[in-house]
């Protein structure tokens, strides 16, 4: 074991490995929130609510069904979704004309619902969710000790943020999408569904959150509060990153993990409070994030 600046090479790369799972569901849960915004316009506080809805699925599936986690991992984000594309055509297809404030109090009030239901049900104390067998285990590295679980988070994680964003900006089906949401009058005269598209990219925005979630049961225990511990922080990742900026989401995302992960080393006490005090840096110097479009 070596040190540097000080600190144990162990307990720096733990805590550096652990700033990068973090900043996995991070940028997970942010391009979920900048899918919703720049392609809906609506402020979405359910995100933390579905996230919790997507751990909750997964246990579902294998406690009640035997289906193993693979499964989950593209079943629960579909079951989830669908949730999603519920409420998007009960309550926020009203609100898209509407201030944003209106769809951030309907979607709070939602997840407060949703976390109210799963709280009364099953408690607050946490259900287990085992990491499958194939991810068992970790290897040596020498300088630090990777488990294979956290190592395919990471990977994972980076993969499908970065599959969304080249199919939201590098595709036809991406074009279209944009299209819908800066003239959807234009859009519909080419034949295309627009409330279709949009309510399906409420429902791909909600899917990545219970994706999330899936990934993050084997990790936290599976509890109705998961969401809410969270979710504050992923609204700053996203204010910083800039709102509707997908690229911004995924950067900020996993950077901001890493921040916080070496602060946790250098200025513990500092850990808790310094992704709000970046928002609060970036805010003054660049009020639409460092990724946004300025007017």
């Amino acid at each position: 074991m070596f040190e540097i600046f000080g600190i144990p090479s162990q307990a720096l790369f733990g805590q550096l490995l652990l700033g990068l799972i973090n900043g996995s569901f991070y940028a997970l849960l942010s391009l979920g929130l900048a899918v919703i915004f720049g392609m809906l316009n609506i402020i979405n506080f359910t995100h933390g609510a579905q996230y919790m809805m997507g751990a909750f699925a997964a246990f579902f599936l294998l406690h009640y069904f035997g289906i193993n986690y693979f499964v989950a991992l593209a079943l629960a984000p579909i079951l989830v979704a669908i949730v999603g594309v519920i409420i998007e055509r009960l309550f926020l297809r009203w609100l898209y004309q509407l201030d944003h404030l209106y769809g951030l109090l309907l979607t709070f009030g939602l997840a407060l619902i949703i976390q109210g239901v799963f709280r009364q049900q099953y408690g607050s104390s946490g259900l287990p969710y085992q990491v499958p067998d194939i991810l068992q285990g970790g290897r040596h590295l020498g300088f630090m000790f990777l488990p294979n679980y956290r190592a395919w988070v990471v990977v994972f994680s980076l993969v499908i943020c970065l599959s969304t964003w080249f199919v939201i900006e590098r595709t036809r089906l991406g074009a279209y999408l944009r299209a819908a949401t800066e003239n959807p009058t234009l859009v519909r005269a080419f034949g295309i569904n627009v409330p279709l598209m949009i309510t399906l990219t409420y429902g791909f925005g909600v899917g990545l959150a219970a994706l999330a979630g899936v990934m993050a049961a084997p990790i936290y225990s599976v509890n109705p509060l998961m969401g809410a511990d969270i979710i504050i922080v992923v609204f700053a990742v996203v204010v910083i990153g800039g709102m509707g900026s997908i690229m911004g989401a995924i950067v900020t995302g996993f950077t901001l993990g890493v921040v916080e992960g070496l602060t946790k080393v250098f200025f513990p006490e500092a850990s808790n409070t310094v992704i709000f005090v970046i928002m609060a840096i970036v805010l003054l110097i660049r009020p639409a994030g460092l990724f946004g479009r300025t007017a």
